[in-house]
Formats: structure tokens, sequence, C-alpha cells
């Protein structure tokens, strides 16, 4: 049975682009038909004064609502991109849990039922001892545990966590992904599930891209969508010249989510554009192109 798939949007696009709530809402309602959106944390620094987090909260919540948008998911983005739970330093790790909380309670308000990111990141000096190494991680799956039950408690449904490409970034095998859902369900408050971004450049021995969405596929109420090439994560638009060279094909992605037996999912779109005058402005056009390339398989 074909799995109910829904066409969404990863904020990161807007870091410091389209920071304003009124301004990005309508470009993603008008200019690239979109209704479903995964916010990031880059957009709105709960560290920032309480004053200015409740008026852009609010802001948040009246656009979405008038472009009929539905916040589903949160999640970390391109300056969050840090060590957080994995951190050296325990008085880091205990602030990254406050902000963490934060941006869950901040989240929740504009509809999020899931929040994540990236499990964390370890030093080189951390990752190379191996004593040290098991420390910082199982610390790091206690304050995931703790924020899953303060996300139960403002409703949420689940968890989410990004396999990454790298070992000291967690998760850059199908296996060991594995191993880490496991141990981050047992004793969480919700259910941890992933983010899958078949694009990412994993470990070399397993880097085919439909592999990791046949077998995981069940657990991945999300999906980056990014295009590029084999060994790269290119996070390019779907746009002809990138499809006629990439690695990420719409056909083949459904097909691998129907073999996992995954019964919904959210594909979105994580494309981003360097700071060149070769890519600059074509920001909104490449969405849309990508959209339209992938409306020919999703309706939603």
């Amino acid at each position: 049975m074909a799995p109910n798939l829904k066409l969404g949007i990863n904020m990161g696009f807007a870091n410091n682009k389209y920071p304003e709530p009124k301004v990005w809402t309508r470009i993603v309602a008008e200019e690239m038909g979109l209704k479903y959106v995964q916010f990031v944390a880059d957009l709105l620094n709960v560290y920032l004064p309480d004053d200015i987090v409740e008026e852009q909260t609010e802001e948040i919540i009246k656009y979405a609502d008038q472009y009929k948008l539905s916040i589903t998911s949160s999640f970390l983005s391109s300056y969050t991109r840090v060590n957080h739970f994995m951190h050296p330093d325990e008085k880091q790790r205990k602030a990254w849990l406050n902000w963490f909380k934060k941006f869950a309670v901040v989240s929740s308000r504009m509809g999020a039922k899931m929040t994540g990111g990236h499990p964390g990141i370890l030093t080189f000096a951390d990752y190379d001892d191996p004593v040290r190494r098991e420390e910082r991680t199982a610390d790091g799956i206690r304050y995931w545990q703790e924020l899953s039950w303060f996300c139960r408690d403002l409703g949420m449904t689940c968890m989410i966590f990004e396999p990454m490409s790298i070992p000291r970034e967690y998760a850059n095998t199908v296996e060991e992904t594995r191993e880490l859902l496991a141990r981050l369900n047992d004793g969480s408050g919700i259910p941890f599930k992933l983010c899958l971004d078949p694009g990412h450049a994993p470990h070399p021995n397993d880097r085919d891209p439909y592999r990791w969405i046949r077998e995981l596929g069940s657990e991945s109420p999300i999906i980056h969508l990014q295009q590029t090439e084999a060994g790269h994560s290119r996070h390019w638009p779907f746009t002809k010249p990138y499809n006629d060279i990439g690695i990420i094909h719409a056909d083949k992605v459904i097909e691998a989510l129907e073999a996992s037996g995954a019964t919904e999912a959210e594909l979105i779109f994580e494309i981003y554009h360097r700071e060149a005058w070769s890519s600059e402005f074509s920001i909104i056009p490449d969405h849309r192109e990508s959209v339209d390339y992938w409306r020919q398989y999703v309706k939603q």
C-alpha cells in the first residue's frame, strides 16, 4: 500500500535571507505552493530577550495562520549545528538542555508535534578516547531523554533525530542508527524517531541512499529532500541540470518508502544556496522548480 505523503519545507533556506515572518510565510504559501513547514531554530534564537521571543512567536503564529501553513515540526539548522548535548563542558551541556526546552515550548505554541535535530557532535579529543566517547554519548542520551519527557508534557507525539555523515556526529551507518534509536527509546517519555536525509554522505560502505529509506523509512515521519552527487551532501535543488547529474530520484525514493512499510511521511525540502552571484538570486525559482518536479509524484 502506498504511503500517505506530503510535501513541505525546512526553513533553513530562509536563514538571514527571509527572517521576517510575514515574508517567509507568504513565500512558502504563495510562491512555493507548500503548506507543511519544519521551523528551524536559526529563525528565532530563544535566548533573545523574552519580549522579542514572544513578539516573534506571535507574529509567526499569526502569519502562518493567515497563509494556512501547518508548522508540523521544528529542527536545528546551520548555525545551531554545534556540540550541544555532547559538548565537553558540563555547564554548556546543561545550558543547551534549557535552550532546547525553551525552543520546544515555542515550537509547541506554533503547532509542532515533533522537535529535534542532529544527535550531538563529539570533539576529536572525546571521540578518540573510547571511555570518554561512551561517557559523553551516555550523558547526551540522558539529556535527550529528559527533553523527551518535557516534550511529552507539551503534547508532542515524538522526538526526531537526523543520522549524520561522520562518526563524531553519530549514526553514520544504518546499524549505528538502529543502535542509537534503541538506546534513546529505552526510557524516553515519547518515542524517538528519525528524520532521514538520503542525500547525506555517510560511511563509505553505506552510501546507497535508497537502502537507508528501505531499512529505516518506517521509523522516519520526516525525510529531508536534497539533490546531490554520490559521496557528497550538496543540498542542491531539484532543477533539471542538477537532476541530470544527481543521485536522488523521486520515483526511487517513493519506491523505497513503500518497501519500508511506511504508512505516511512528510518529504521536506532542505535546499541551500551559497552566498554567490551564481545562486543568490535563484533561491525562490529553484525551490519552485523543485516543487514542480516532486508534484509529479506527491499531490499533497
